[in-house]
């Protein structure tokens, strides 16, 4: 279960057999959760981190008038909170886009990878490093790019990191989003994503069914998206077209 992690931290650098043997018996527990369901809330004090194990999870805050913006998108191999075990409250929630399986990692057993594993502590501190990159692409986006870029380059940088963990085969990857997800996560109306959808499509950017997105020319959608994927910092594995 934990196998998704392990791909992704050796996009950082190779861990050893002990590193990836301390990774697969350490003591974790899988949930599952349904459609939007919320797992972590905004206030609580959790004595554990969240990896994603199967589908997509969000965080995401909820402003005073009700409406909702999401923040990151999480994918197979992610920690949604690794911060979590330093700053203790958390200040925005975190739910499951579809169904999706969670290990919650207890904060001791992190306390000692950072006690005994250095290694791997440098793993996980690139994966938060990793994670603030993304966050600062993502404001770039909502600040300076339109509509249309900001959803071609989500869908170019799910494809990159699903990529990664072998989540995404020729080119292709499940869809596991709304349109009200996509929406609220690029500062949209529903109206205006469905408008951007069908203009990516009509325009063969994208091949999608509603379940499964296909990037049929990932590098013309690159150059439409200004998408360019060293922020990622990942290697081997992490370009679509090798």
């Amino acid at each position: 279960m934990i196998n998704p992690l392990i791909q992704k931290l050796e996009s950082y650098g190779a861990l050893s057999d002990e590193e990836k043997a301390f990774l697969k018996r350490a003591p974790s527990e899988i949930r599952d959760y349904r459609v939007h369901e919320e797992f972590v809330r905004e206030g609580d004090c959790p004595g554990e981190s969240c990896v994603v194990v199967e589908g997509l999870a969000f965080r995401f805050k909820i402003l005073p008038d009700g409406k909702r913006q999401i923040l990151a998108f999480h994918v197979p191999g992610d920690f949604c909170d690794l911060h979590s075990f330093l700053l203790k409250r958390m200040d925005h929630g975190i739910a499951v886009a579809g169904r999706c399986k969670i290990a919650a990692v207890p904060h001791p057993l992190i306390q000692e990878i950072t006690e005994t594993y250095p290694r791997l502590t440098r793993a996980l501190m690139w994966d938060v490093a990793i994670d603030g990159a993304i966050f600062r692409e993502w404001m770039v986006g909502m600040g300076r790019r339109s509509a249309y870029q900001r959803m071609a380059h989500l869908f170019c940088e799910l494809l990159v990191r699903l990529k990664v963990v072998g989540l995404a085969e020729n080119d292709t990857y499940e869809l596991l989003s709304t349109q009200s997800d996509l929406g609220d996560a690029l500062g949209l109306s529903t109206v205006h994503v469905n408008r951007v959808l069908q203009q990516l499509r009509a325009e063969g950017l994208i091949v999608s069914d509603g379940k499964t997105l296909m990037i049929p020319d990932f590098e013309k959608l690159k150059e439409v998206a200004g998408f360019d994927p060293a922020y990622l910092h990942a290697r081997g594995g992490a370009s679509p077209s090798s």
